[in-house]
């Protein structure tokens, strides 16, 4: 069978959206001080099953980066596992927990390749690929399409560079809050 691209003008401007959520993630964690990176978002502890330090800025980032990869992926949370430096084991969990708090080098790497990621795969999308059901533990037994699984990536990073950004502009941290209309560039570089 053969596989055909999605029509144009959707890819660009799912890219153009997609990318705009990761650059305005990227302005967050390129703005955030040292002296807030392990400080914590909100103060509502979290599940027992989730890590200590899970509403902790650099956390956060990575939890953000981490599902991002995953979701591009389209895998099964089960088969997933993220690259190194990253920790492996089951996602957001005290046994996934590395052994001290990633960098922001080491989380802006990852940025810059999930960035490349989602560009390549969404401007080479195919019809046939966006119809692929694929299923998660959220998703309550119902398959969804990959491409819908997408949209949510793109709501999920959208989601957490609000609160990183929202947690910045209340320490008075500049940078952060400016709003990307759309992916900083076609070529998914720096």
């Amino acid at each position: 069978m053969t596989e055909h691209l999605m029509e144009t003008t959707f890819r660009t401007a799912l890219w153009r959206q997609f990318g705009a959520a990761i650059d305005m993630l990227e302005n967050a964690l390129l703005a955030c001080p040292a002296s807030l990176w392990r400080e914590r978002l909100w103060s509502v502890p979290p599940p027992p099953e989730f890590p200590p330090q899970f509403a902790e800025f650099w956390y956060v980032t990575f939890h953000a980066l981490l599902w991002l990869d995953l979701y591009l992926s389209g895998l099964p949370e089960e088969e997933f596992a993220p690259s190194a430096p990253f920790a492996q084991g089951v996602l957001d969990s005290v046994e996934a927990l590395p052994e001290r708090p990633y960098s922001k080098e080491e989380l802006r790497t990852y940025l810059v390749s999930m960035r490349q990621k989602c560009h390549t795969h969404l401007l080479q999308l195919t019809d046939e690929q966006a119809h692929r059901p694929v299923q998660y533990p959220w998703s309550e037994g119902q398959p969804i399409s990959f491409l819908e699984l997408h949209l949510y990536n793109l709501r999920h990073v959208q989601e957490h560079a609000a609160q990183l950004s929202m947690f910045l502009g209340q320490h008075a941290t500049l940078g952060a809050s400016d709003w990307v209309t759309r992916a900083k560039d076609d070529e998914g570089s720096e």
